[in-house]
């Protein structure tokens, strides 16, 4: 087996299913909490949008949390690593050119974990966007800015 980061070693084997869901998480770059400014978390949210409108993946909730975000997907026309690739790099370089930034803004890899359908979506999706209660940002979901789900 080739030497590769723990994140690639991963989806060795595994390949995407249109349809599939997935939850997808990726960190910033040593976990500057870069998207604790609201207008740039924004920013990674208007790509999660545009991923829609494009056809690669359906949006079921994400929460974009100062240092990583959590996506849960329906992945559609694209591949993972592609709608990944394609999120991460738009991203980055909507933040670079509205702060001046250069280089990489998020870690290279990503964890995707498939779901089957029969699973608590719902709870699932909860769980995700609950994820600034957990770590004491807000007192009442509502209050956190960057955050939605088709069920909630």
């Amino acid at each position: 087996m080739p030497d590769l980061p723990a994140s690639h070693r991963l989806r060795i084997g595994r390949y995407p299913e249109p349809n599939r869901i997935y939850l997808l998480t990726t960190n910033t770059l040593d976990r500057e909490p870069v998207f604790k400014d609201f207008g740039l978390g924004r920013m990674v949210v208007d790509q999660f949008r545009s991923a829609q409108e494009q056809g690669w993946a359906k949006s079921l909730a994400w929460v974009v949390m100062s240092d990583h975000f959590h996506w849960l997907i329906e992945l559609q026309q694209c591949s993972l690593s592609e709608l990944m690739q394609k999120t991460k790099s738009l991203s980055t370089r909507a933040v670079n050119m509205s702060t001046g930034r250069r280089g990489g803004l998020l870690q290279q890899g990503y964890h995707d974990r498939a779901l089957r359908r029969d699973e608590d979506l719902v709870k699932l999706a909860r769980y995700v966007v609950a994820n600034p209660l957990r770590a004491g940002l807000v007192e009442k979901l509502g209050e956190y800015p960057l955050w939605d789900a088709i069920w909630v």
